[in-house]
């Protein structure tokens, strides 16, 4: 592998092609900076689209001079829609047969265990979704952590957590049941 495609910040060179495009996501997501909408990306395969797509192959730098891409390549898809309920637009997502998986990046407040088990039980019932929001907001032990969770089309999962207080490459946890409900959701994109 040549030098210049070794990462030089840090980042876990990762042998798994799922969990380097989770990765190269988060990287991506990290430079843009905190406060940012969710987004979503279609994985594809990336010799298929140097294959069936050289000319755009090309304009992603994908060219046939020897480098090395990685196996995947994420496309950001158009900015999701503002106030809908993620798995409700989630569940209106059919993809092409061309894209291998897709992945999501979001950034969600998190409490330890054991601010979770101290959850007042007004506050668990269905319908009190936004108090409950309010109340993480207001506590002192939140988290805010950016989420890159993806999913392939056979259901291979992987997933990368980042907290804002820890925003370094070298401190993004990574495992494939991080985030199972946004897997589920992302996954339920391929069902027919």
């Amino acid at each position: 592998m040549p030098m210049d495609n070794l990462p030089t910040d840090g980042t876990p060179l990762a042998s798994d092609p799922l969990t380097r495009a989770v990765l190269e996501l988060d990287e991506y997501a990290a430079g843009l900076g905190w406060d940012q909408p969710s987004r979503l990306f279609a994985l594809v395969d990336t010799a298929r689209l140097r294959a069936e797509e050289p000319e755009l192959a090309g304009q992603l730098g994908f060219d046939d001079s020897g480098q090395v891409a990685s196996a995947l390549t994420p496309v950001e898809q158009d900015e999701l829609p503002t106030g809908a309920p993620l798995d409700e637009f989630l569940a209106t997502i059919a993809w092409p047969e061309a894209v291998t998986g897709c992945a999501m990046t979001v950034e969600r407040l998190m409490l330890p265990q054991s601010a979770e088990e101290a959850v007042p039980e007004s506050l668990q019932r269905e319908g009190a979704e936004d108090e409950l929001a309010e109340w993480v907001a207001e506590h002192p032990e939140r988290q805010e952590v950016r989420l890159t969770v993806a999913v392939l089309r056979d259901g291979t999962r992987e997933s990368a957590l980042r907290l804002r207080s820890k925003d370094d490459s070298t401190e993004v946890l990574t495992g494939a049941g991080l985030v199972p409900g946004l897997a589920d959701a992302l996954a339920a994109t391929f069902e027919e």
